[in-house]
């Protein structure tokens, strides 16, 4: 019997914000994986690790959380005014599965840096020290993400004094402005799809809560902490230790799936695992961040806590706070509610691992919603970089 070598692939593995993930430039894949379609799925799952019936990746790159099993697909952008075309994969960590139907905000803080010093940014346009500005094309919502990355004697700045909750070490700032967040997808429709900035959700097996859905940055689905029976200060072992909670969630996600428009039927929420989120929210209180650091009431605006791929968040991903972040900016949904309420900019929000700001500015043009772009600073470098190796296809 014969046995095929692995297959030897270029990448990098990069922490984005508060993820990690496998980056490949598009012609370093092999020419299958190419183009959508199986032979890419299963060779990322292959990277990463999955399906893993025993949630560990241990043959794999992945992290077995929804955070780390993420791959990043980059090539020179198609799309005339931007640099890089921009893919992510979200990886199911045991099932086989690869969500492609949003971004990951996170790692959208790294593309800027792989772009760079992969050659996928005109070396004309970067300077030899100063911030040079990435234009991105997201591929899997069609929107455009700008970075503003740190340059330092013509390299990526990678080192600084950034510290950002939920990663243990200071980095340099970068920082990222969404525009145009909102009608997200391919299924994107108004950013409220309903028409309604809160909701009667009805959720069997729950009950008929408040919610807001929104689409900006990611399809979310916002209801009270209190109406589900939190506080809105819990960190993920309340949460993700609780089997009946979980399901609990994923019933409320899959159903404001259903009322967003974005499945046809409650079933098929399963094999749409990435989006929407489901958060919660309540009013600023004090509580112990997974660090052990105390964030106190008159620290952040609000509380919020999200979960992905059905387990809660270990911080905040990047697009649930662009979603946050614009219905802050609009009076009347629950998010702007629990912050206050009134008229504002910006907002300042607790989550399990500490604090986040993000700003954004919404005006109604023609009885419509509209918010030009979302703003936060993330930080990104590269953790290792040479080639994956992967068994070649059966």
């Amino acid at each position: 019997m014969t046995h095929a070598p692995q297959l030897r692939i270029p990448a990098t593995y990069m922490r984005g914000g508060t993820s990690k993930g496998v980056f490949f430039r598009l012609d370093d894949l092999p020419e299958s994986a190419r183009v959508p379609g199986q032979a890419r799925d299963a060779l990322l799952m292959r990277v990463i690790g999955s399906p893993d019936p025993y949630g560990k990746h241990t043959d794999g790159m992945g992290g077995a959380t929804s955070s780390t099993s993420k791959c990043v697909i980059l090539s020179k952008s198609s799309v005339p005014g931007h640099d890089v075309d921009y893919l992510y994969g979200q990886v199911a960590i045991d099932t086989a599965f690869v969500d492609w139907s949003g971004n990951c905000g996170n790692l959208s803080a790294a593309v800027g840096p792989f772009a760079i010093a992969n050659g996928l940014v005109d070396p004309a346009r970067v300077p030899r020290d100063g911030i040079c500005t990435v234009r991105i094309w997201q591929a899997n919502i069609g929107k455009t993400i700008v970075a503003h990355v740190p340059v330092t004697a013509g390299e990526v700045q990678e080192t600084g004094d950034f510290e950002l909750d939920g990663v243990p070490f200071p980095a340099a700032e970068i920082v990222l402005e969404f525009v145009d967040p909102a009608d997200e997808g391919e299924d994107g429709g108004a950013m409220f799809p309903t028409g309604n900035l809160v909701d009667a959700l009805e959720v069997p097996g729950v009950g008929t809560l408040q919610a807001t859905l929104i689409n900006a940055g990611i399809p979310t689905v916002f209801v009270n902490a209190a109406d589900i029976g939190y506080a809105g200060t819990e960190l993920q072992p309340a949460i993700n230790e609780d089997p009946a909670a979980l399901a609990r969630f994923e019933a409320i996600r899959a159903h404001g799936a259903l009322r967003m428009g974005l499945i046809e039927r409650i079933e098929d929420a399963g094999r749409r695992q990435h989006t929407p989120k489901v958060a919660f929210v309540s009013p600023a209180a004090g509580y112990a961040a997974s660090s052990g650091r105390a964030i106190g009431t008159g620290d952040i605006d609000l509380n919020v806590r999200a979960l992905s791929m059905g387990k809660l968040h270990h911080a905040m991903m990047g697009t649930a706070a662009v979603a946050i972040g614009t219905a802050a900016a609009i009076p009347g949904t629950l998010v702007n509610a629990a912050a206050g309420g009134g008229e504002r900019t910006s907002v300042r929000f607790g989550h399990p691992s500490g604090t986040l700001r993000v700003g954004a500015e919404a005006a109604l043009v023609d009885g419509q919603w509209r918010v030009a772009k979302a703003i936060m600073s993330r930080s990104a470098r590269v953790l290792m970089e040479g080639a994956v190796r992967v068994p070649p296809a059966s």
